[in-house]
């Protein structure tokens, strides 16, 4: 059992964040008294304040520049964190820190709740944490992945090299530009499209128009571009604020063992979006 019930999120910098509002949610669905507080720690000063800090919680997530950094402050890391080598969520128990990575599994989530099947040709724009962690899990489920990243074209070649090296007999192919065909799924881990840039669509009609799923990491605004002109074609679409609530709540499961009501998990989403409008 957690050691404390004090949580937080480490990052820098935090800014506007919905973890606590989703953390306080999942607290009271599981009758828990908790608390959650965001704690931006400056990277300069994360070396020395990270070590007591864990000694004062039952957990935390990790965000942005420390899922890597944590790593050498834990006890072990153990599941995906430990392919991914980052973690995003850390408990602290009797026998020491232990670093998870839920990301993926929240994203699984999400693929589920949507009827988005994880198969086939998938086209994965972007090659930073986010898609590669999205990209593995594409491996891992036996897909053909063109990584494709027109900002760091050198980071796709890096990514599938990665891929090829951990996941024997993958598929993945780092292009320069937009491949012809049709996908099963297209995955935007880039944050073309994002608030305040709404306007904006990281794949043309044309290529959007051979996609017959679509993931989008982005989840302000709700219905991206992407999202809004995947579905006007008739494909199957899910946006990124289910896979953060869902790997907020399989990081509960990690502290407490709780279990949520997909219903439970579908309104908090709602909820989120209601509480971004108002920051």
């Amino acid at each position: 059992m957690p050691m404390s019930s004090a949580y937080c999120l480490i990052g820098h910098p935090l800014g506007h964040s919905l973890s606590p509002f989703i953390h306080k949610r999942l607290f009271e669905l599981s009758g828990r008294d908790a608390s959650y507080r965001l704690q931006d720690i400056a990277p300069e000063s994360f070396e020395r304040d990270i070590p007591a800090l864990l000694r004062q919680i039952g957990g935390c997530n990790v965000t942005i520049p420390y899922k890597q950094k944590i790593l050498p402050f834990l006890d072990r890391i153990e599941g995906k964190a430990a392919l991914y080598q980052t973690v995003n969520t850390v408990a602290v128990t009797e026998s020491g820190t232990v670093g998870y990575n839920t990301d993926a599994d929240g994203f699984l989530c999400a693929l589920r709740e949507a009827a988005i099947p994880l198969e086939g040709r998938v086209l994965i724009l972007g090659a930073g944490g986010a898609g590669t962690v999205l990209a593995f899990e594409a491996a891992l489920a036996g897909c053909r992945i063109v990584s494709y990243d027109p900002f760091a074209p050198e980071a796709s070649v890096r990514l599938c090299n990665r891929l090829r090296e951990a996941v024997p007999h993958v598929e993945c192919e780092a292009v320069t530009v937009l491949p012809d065909g049709a996908f099963d799924l297209l995955i935007n881990a880039s944050p073309v499209g994002m608030y305040p840039h709404t306007d904006a669509c990281p794949l043309p009609d044309d290529r959007l128009a051979q996609c017959a799923a679509v993931f989008d990491v982005i989840y302000n605004p709700r219905q991206t571009q992407l999202l809004q002109k995947a579905a006007a074609n008739g494909a199957k679409t899910a946006g990124g604020m289910a896979m953060l609530v869902w790997q907020a709540a399989i990081a509960h499961k990690l502290w407490f063992g709780a279990d949520f009501q997909p219903a439970d998990i579908a309104a908090l989403i709602d909820d989120c979006y209601a509480e971004l409008a108002s920051f």
